[in-house]
């Protein structure tokens, strides 16, 4: 008999349903040694299989012992493969998010600091001024949103635990340098914020009525290029003092980068968490995923607002000598797609002959789901400098997570 994706399934209820015995082990051992010794069939096994999430093969290290998660994951575990390497997927996502919201607490957090409200003279760096300059309180935000990802990703590791399952390990690839000014840890990281290559449609796409799952594409907002998104040495801290805002251009100008970045992680955050919330299974799993993505969410609403203040009065316009970046006045002249002031979603075709209807969008996962976030994350130069192996890694996750299924 031929060993196929369907035969595995029938073969793994059988044994959950105790419908099982020695000599169909054997027999079932054997089949499942001559399939995997058959590469053709094991890479179409792997790549359309209801269960593809539980049995990818990540590289060593990354899930504990570095055997295959089916091999791992589905031994004590209650809750199913897919779920499994859904939230796998997640953690490793959080992971990420955690790296890079750390270097901008660092920089640019409240850190030990009361907050302004209490004490409006505190010292504050340049780079913090100049985030506050978009909000009194952006210090303040971006520290609640560094923590927050960082219970996300320890969470869902320990609810893997939990079920039996091996939590996500990137610690092997922080070594990435990091920034040199000021109030940076030195550390080495998982990511890149230093040549940044932004996707600023999300702030067209939330203002349109067209729908990106639907085939609609967006214009960026404003072009954001190999810019930085934190002050790479001290020099960074220094530029040409404006009359209309406390600070100067080019730290000014890298704050802006931030915000425009802060929206991207967090939309797309979003959106992920929405697709994937699609294919759960297990009704606590499914809390899980609506509740941190519910967090995202909130994330998202403010750093849409956060960013719309860097493009209209006082801060903008203005342009940085430095970097040669400009940051015009959205609101001069008035366009409804980048109005800044335009904060939650505009209502969205959902399907043709419905109402429009307010949504996160993109909810797919040719657009949203696992492959599609990594795949938005490298374009965005997050990762410049990482490893081949680190690809290899965080790809083998998401195609796990994007082949899981309600039911598997």
């Amino acid at each position: 008999m031929r060993l196929t994706g369907c035969t595995l399934l029938s073969l793994y209820t059988a044994i959950q349903s105790k419908q099982w015995n020695a000599a169909k082990e054997r027999k079932f051992m054997k089949q499942l040694t001559q399939f995997l010794e058959r590469p053709a069939d094991r890479r179409s096994f792997l790549k359309n299989s209801m269960v593809a999430g539980a049995v990818a093969t990540v590289g060593a290290g990354i899930l504990g012992s570095g055997l295959p998660a089916f091999a791992r994951a589905t031994s004590n575990a209650t809750i199913t493969p897919g779920d499994i390497a859904i939230l796998q997927f997640l953690a490793a996502a959080e992971l990420i998010e955690s790296d890079l919201w750390i270097q901008y607490a660092e920089l640019g957090g409240i850190g030990d600091l009361p907050p302004i409200e209490v004490d409006p003279t505190e010292p504050l760096n340049r780079y913090q001024v100049a985030l506050s300059n978009l909000d009194s309180d952006g210090p303040q935000y971006i520290s609640s949103n560094t923590l927050d990802e960082m219970t996300h990703a320890t969470f869902l590791n320990a609810y893997l635990e939990s079920k039996g399952a091996e939590p996500v390990n990137l610690t092997a690839f922080e070594t990435l340098p990091g920034s040199t000014a000021k109030g940076s840890s030195g550390k080495l990281r998982l990511t890149n914020l230093m040549n940044l290559t932004l996707d600023t449609s999300w702030y067209v796409r939330y203002r349109s009525s067209t729908n990106p799952d639907l085939g609609a594409t967006f214009p960026q907002a404003i072009t954001l290029a190999g810019v930085t998104a934190i002050p790479r040495t001290d020099a960074d801290y220094d530029g040409k003092l404006n009359p209309n805002f406390r600070g100067n251009d080019h730290i000014q100008a890298i704050a802006n980068v931030a915000a425009f970045h802060f929206g991207q992680i967090e939309q797309g955050g979003s959106s992920l968490y929405a697709a994937m919330s699609q294919k759960v299974t297990d009704p606590e799993v499914l809390e899980i995923t609506l509740g941190i993505g519910g967090d995202e969410i909130a994330h998202f609403l403010e750093w849409v607002d956060f960013a719309g203040n860097g493009v209209q009065a006082p801060v903008a316009p203005f342009t940085d000598p430095i970097s040669g970046l400009t940051f015009p006045n959205f609101f001069s002249p008035l366009n409804p797609l980048i109005q800044p002031s335009l904060i939650f979603p505009v209502p969205v075709e959902f399907r043709p002959n419905l109402p429009h209807v307010s949504i996160i969008r993109p909810l797919t996962d040719k657009f949203a789901g696992a492959m599609a976030a990594v795949a938005g994350l490298t374009a965005s130069g997050l990762f410049i400098g990482q490893s081949q192996e680190f690809f290899n890694t965080i790809n083998a996750l998401a195609e796990a997570a994007d082949a899981a299924q309600r039911g598997f």
